[in-house]
């Protein structure tokens, strides 16, 4: 006599979300992990740098000439301990570096989310409408893009002045034109898509056929791109900083900060221009990691 077969009433296992999957897949490289808790480390002490700094020093009232150019661990007359020695001008290094890295990271964000903004309007208007309109649109962005960026950023700085804010817009004016061009080839080919031939066919407006429909299958290459112009803009302003063309003197900046040291490095002040710039090679170098590997995982390829 068989044995009665007995149903499976258990439930499905449901299948992960794509945004579940993708932190997955993001964190399942050990470089890109411990690159994003660098990262993230490096927002925090950014972040409270004001609490956790032994020192403003930016803050003439709390700077003693007297210190000026002590090796790591020296300690002085008021007790204070300079873990990581300190300039010519009495002043922190790490205190400095707690502090250049806001103006850093302040820099970075809002001239990579401000470029990313104005590149990916116009590279999806461009890709919409077509004819002339994006032939002379694409002519503007093939020029500024011929020009490197730290010329086009020195040129905007001749004009404005030098500055944090005066950086942020030159950088912002000098990147535009990555996020324009690669917006535009995707949106290309998303255009031709079925979703969007039927929102044209319900003549929906075109701003909200851009933005509702057209932009959302477009981020994930503004996404990677953003991340990486984060570093790159670090990397310039250090560099404008450095030459004297980018935050002033009153101003926080590890560029600033390396500017300084640089006539001590081969006197044995090693310091002054050693430990900003090790700051600077993490920050970029987290930065790119996570770049890399937002990269990856948001490949269409991999997104299946």
């Amino acid at each position: 006599m068989a044995e009665p077969q007995t149903q499976d009433t258990s439930a499905p296992t449901p299948e992960p979300s794509r945004l579940s999957k993708g932190v997955t897949d993001f964190f399942s490289s050990p470089a890109a992990a411990i690159a994003f808790l660098t990262l993230v480390i490096i927002c925090c002490l950014a972040l409270f740098a004001p609490w956790i700094s032994p020192q403003n020093p930016y803050d003439l009232m709390q700077l003693d000439i007297m210190d000026g150019r002590l090796p790591p661990g020296s300690e002085s007359m008021t007790g204070l301990v300079y873990h990581l020695g300190t300039d010519s001008q009495g002043r922190d290094i790490l205190s400095g570096i707690l502090y250049g890295l806001r103006t850093s990271l302040l820099v970075g964000v809002l001239s990579a989310f401000a470029a990313a903004i104005i590149g990916t309007s116009a590279g999806l208007f461009a890709a919409y409408v077509g004819g002339r309109t994006e032939t002379a649109m694409m002519r503007l962005v093939d020029l500024q893009l011929s020009f490197p960026t730290i010329l086009m950023a020195l040129m905007m700085l001749a004009v404005l002045g030098k500055g944090v804010p005066n950086v942020v817009i030159a950088l912002i004016i000098a990147e535009w034109a990555t996020y324009a061009r690669t917006v535009r080839g995707t949106a290309l080919v998303e255009r031709e898509k079925e979703y969007i031939e039927a929102a044209r066919m319900l003549r929906l407006p075109g701003w909200r056929i851009l933005f509702r429909h057209l932009l959302p299958n477009c981020l994930a290459p503004v996404i990677v791109i953003a991340t990486m112009q984060i570093a790159r803009a670090i990397g310039l302003e250090a560099t404008l900083s450095f030459l004297g063309l980018g935050a002033s003197v009153t101003e926080p900046s590890l560029g600033m900060l390396i500017s300084t040291g640089y006539q001590y490095l081969l006197t044995g002040l090693y310091w002054i221009s050693f430990f900003p710039g090790i700051a600077l090679l993490v920050t970029i170098a987290a930065i790119n990691l996570v770049g890399d590997r937002l990269r990856d995982v948001l490949n269409p390829r991999n997104m299946s």
